[in-house]
């Protein structure tokens, strides 16, 4: 009966989650696919660029939001009411801090981002007017990341995805009319982007509206240790996402020498089609950090088990259909992006998605136990894997591969390199598991 009851809860904060990951990762597509068609591969090849900042600006939301969040959980579900009510404060102030530098990058260092990120001619004007307006705009994004993970963490998993839902829609139809209509170009599709955290915003402030919150803005006494834990816990989260650009920017570089800018327009196709898959992966991670949290604190590892076993073979099964998928529709999936029809392009595209996207399985299992390690109030393990399969291993492998087997070396390195993390991951949580016993 127990059991049960996690079944059903594991499904409905999990199918949430998901439909509103992939509603973000509809308008990524979206987006990529409106620059493609309209600005051809010099505007794919600038939005590849311009990726790893966005990763930034959304990690350090997603640190904030998940690692607040957590702990408000934690907090609220063993008892210590009153001091849950104090994260929430302490989260957005701490915000605050990230929205000031972000918005003097913009301001003051757009150019120097863009030439630090390999723009260059008419790439670099594209690339310095997306990186410009995105972290003008980047207080909008981490507001909408807070928000979102604590209305989940609220019981409210629905308005979350209602939010995410809505404001990636809208991202769609805004896209659409700034590049083509209005003929914006590349400032039309920054520009949705922001406006659809604002709308995304509105739709999840219902929740204070109708007064069901159980967190607000509170007078309280500043505690650095409070903001340490809350950082600590959300830090797999920051280094997921900075990976993911780190991971790009590094890429890049080995791509524009092995066969130029085509081939980084190709991976952006590929770079963009593993934002949805990584998506789908992220929205049962967030689906059962709420549930985990709250087993955590209320001494119930039972459950606790159950949720993170139908995560595993949630995962599992989807990783299977999801390469079966990309594996037999490369060419079509590629044929989309590609406007121009540049055969060179294609190609590269193809034989990527259909090497890259072996390392898929791997990289869900990770993102999983990443995830039940930090809301098991476990940073430590949590860190570590994140920052194996983001930094330490994949980093090296690429350089590695790249100069063996060259881009096919390049694509089969993420596989690689997670299926090292794996392992690593599932020493960590075996050794955990045995000391109990």
């Amino acid at each position: 009966m127990k059991l049960a009851k996690c079944r059903r809860e594991f499904a409905r904060y999990t199918s949430l989650n998901v439909m509103g990951m992939i509603g973000l990762s509809c308008y990524i597509l979206a987006d990529t696919y409106f620059v493609a068609a309209g600005l051809g591969t010099n505007g794919l090849a600038a939005l590849n660029l311009a990726i790893p900042v966005y990763n930034l600006v959304h990690g350090c939301g997603l640190m904030l939001g998940m690692g607040g969040a957590t702990r408000y959980a934690i907090l609220k579900n063993s008892g210590g009411e009153r001091e849950s009510r104090g994260v929430f404060t302490h989260t957005l102030l701490t915000a605050l801090f990230f929205m000031l530098v972000f918005i003097l990058s913009g301001v003051f260092g757009a150019s120097q981002i863009a030439g630090l990120l390999g723009a260059e001619g008419e790439i670099f004007t594209l690339t310095r007017t997306y990186l410009q307006v995105l972290l003008i705009g980047a207080p909008a994004f981490i507001l909408n990341d807070i928000l979102l993970c604590f209305v989940r963490n609220d019981s409210a998993p629905h308005l979350s995805m209602a939010a995410m839902l809505c404001g990636s829609f809208s991202n769609i139809l805004l896209d659409y009319v700034m590049i083509f209509p209005m003929g914006l170009g590349i400032l039309g599709a920054v520009v949705a982007t922001v406006m659809s955290a604002c709308i995304s915003i509105l739709v999840v402030s219902v929740h204070f509206l109708r007064r069901k919150n159980s967190f607000s803005l509170c007078r309280c006494r500043w505690d650095w240790h409070m903001v340490g834990t809350m950082l600590g816990c959300g830090l797999p989260s920051l280094a997921a996402e900075l990976s993911a650009g780190v991971v790009m920017v590094v890429w890049n570089m080995i791509l524009l020498g092995l066969e130029g800018n085509v081939a980084v327009a190709a991976y952006g196709v590929t770079a963009n089609l593993s934002l949805v898959v990584l998506a789908i992966y992220n929205g049962i991670a967030q689906g059962i950090q709420p549930l985990i949290s709250r087993y955590y604190a209320t001494g119930e590892p039972e459950k606790r088990g159950a949720i993170f076993r139908y995560a595993i073979l949630t995962v599992a099964v989807l990783s299977g259909v999801i390469y079966l998928l990309l594996a037999l529709g490369a060419e079509p999936v590629a044929m989309i992006f590609n406007s121009e029809r540049d055969m060179q392009l294609q190609q590269i595209a193809v034989q990527g998605i259909r090497l890259y996207f072996i390392g898929a399985f791997f990289a869900g299992m990770n993102i999983l136990f990443a995830t039940n390690f930090a809301a098991s109030d476990q940073p430590g393990p949590a860190n570590l894997i994140s920052l194996l399969r983001g930094f330490i291993v994949i980093i090296p492998m690429a350089f590695i591969m790249s100069r063996l087997w060259g881009m096919n070396g390049l694509w089969l390195s993420f596989a690689v390199s997670e299926g090292i993390t794996l392992v690593a991951g599932l020493t960590v949580w075996l050794r955990a598991r045995f000391r109990k016993r």
